[in-house]
């Protein structure tokens, strides 16, 4: 008979609004009779958080976001560690991951990972992590310092701006590890010396939080000025969203098609955007709502006529999976424009549930929108079949499943 064990989730931030797939997952492993308790290593920024976050019963401590905010404490941590078995053997990898980043972040991931060690709960067995790239480091040494088995839950910047040295070293020393796309999925097997503990599982939905919109959107179709096409987006102003070409194209859509455009999310380049909008002569046309709940993003999706999300491949590597609000759309019967990058087309098929085009393509782009925003029999379409695809195939519940069963596989082996 399998026995649960309490397993420690290693977290970047906790909690965040930019992560509900995260929170889902806590939630829904908790449902499913798991005891967590969650360590993070931030502190929270966002001002608002959404409702699955007040569900989550586990305790939630912080490591020291930086070491000399809380020097005794680190120091503290590092003596007590010196006589486990495990620390001379973490020290080692630790100087040999020093040859190949010597930077203040190196020596704060070895810093948090004493303190998670020395701090470790008395009832938990079990460590695992989201994110492949620093979050792991931190329990990659953790895991050495203590002794614990770990796992990984890997998304995409995590894998897509590490080094294959950095994932092949941490996905040979966790029992195994988790990703959300295929393409992920294929990159991670490639570099695991076992590509047996590489699984694929995609988060899907709460169904329950994004039931079956009932109402008939109206047919606008842009000809009405009166009665623009509503156009939402959704997600934080960095880079990888690709909102600045998302402008460009609506700047090159035709002076004869009436739209305004909705923007829901924080980031660090939001007064860049606007200023764009205003050099592209959009301003009038948009609303910047700033960050938003969970409940308040639905009712947008409700009243929107179709998606856009620019997604693109930045230079360092970085871009989304599978962005969790296309398929948060996509389950309001709400048309999606968006590109083929990473995990979009393992969801979206061009022309049979969405509209895809090439990143960093604007006047594709446009000529997708315009196709959207002029065809509203077409609308209905595309988004029935997207929402059909969320139904049938990404219930949050299957990768709740899936993530339980290969916890309580590792439990019934030898530690």
């Amino acid at each position: 008979m399998t026995v649960n064990k309490k397993i420690v989730v290693l977290l970047k931030g906790y909690p965040r609004l930019s992560e509900t797939f995260i929170a889902q997952e806590l939630l829904g492993l908790e449902k499913a009779g798991l005891a967590l308790e969650l360590v993070s290593m931030r502190r929270p920024t966002d001002k608002k958080r959404h409702p699955v976050h007040d569900e989550i019963r586990a305790a939630v401590s912080y490591l020291p976001e930086y070491l000399h905010e809380e020097p005794l404490r680190v120091l503290k941590a590092l003596w007590a560690c010196r006589t486990k078995p495990g620390f001379g053997k973490a020290l080692r990898r630790f100087a040999c991951d020093l040859r190949h980043d010597f930077t203040r972040n190196r020596f704060r991931r070895f810093g948090q990972a004493a303190v998670l060690a020395h701090e470790w709960p008395a009832d938990a067995a079990w460590l695992h992590v989201h994110f492949i790239h620093t979050p792991a480091s931190v329990a990659a040494y953790t895991h050495l310092i203590a002794g614990v088995p770990w796992t990984i839950s890997a998304h995409a910047k995590d894998i897509w701006t590490s080094s294959d040295r950095d994932l092949s070293r941490k996905l040979d020393s966790a029992r195994w590890a988790v990703t959300c796309t295929a393409s992920g999925f294929r990159h991670l097997q490639n570099l695991s010396g076992d590509k047996g503990n590489v699984h694929l599982s995609y988060h899907g939905l709460d169904l329950t939080r994004f039931p079956h919109f009932e109402e008939t959107r109206t047919p606008r179709d842009g000809s009405d000025p009166n009665d623009p096409v509503r156009i939402l987006s959704v997600g934080r102003a960095v880079k990888k969203k690709g909102i600045d070409i998302l402008l460009r194209a609506l700047a090159s859509l035709p002076s004869s098609l009436h739209w305004r455009f909705t923007h829901i999310g924080g980031g660090d380049e939001l007064a860049t955007l606007k200023a764009l909008a205003d050099e592209l002569g959009l301003a009038n046309r948009i609303v910047w709502t700033g960050a938003m709940d969970q409940k308040q993003v639905l009712e947008h999706y409700r009243q929107a006529d179709l998606f856009a999300l620019a997604c693109r491949i930045t230079s360092d590597g970085d871009r989304d999976g599978l962005p969790n609000v296309l398929v948060e759309a996509a389950s309001q019967n709400l048309t999606c424009v968006s590109t083929h990058i990473s995990g979009i087309p393992e969801f979206f098929i061009d022309g049979e549930n969405g509209l895809l085009t090439a990143p960093d393509d604007a006047a594709a782009f446009a000529q997708a929108l315009q196709t959207a925003i002029t065809n509203p029999q077409l609308r209905a379409r595309l988004g029935a079949a997207a929402e059909n695809r969320v139904r049938t195939s990404f219930d949050h519940r299957n990768s709740i499943t899936e993530l339980k069963a290969l916890f309580e596989q590792e439990w019934e082996k030898p530690l």
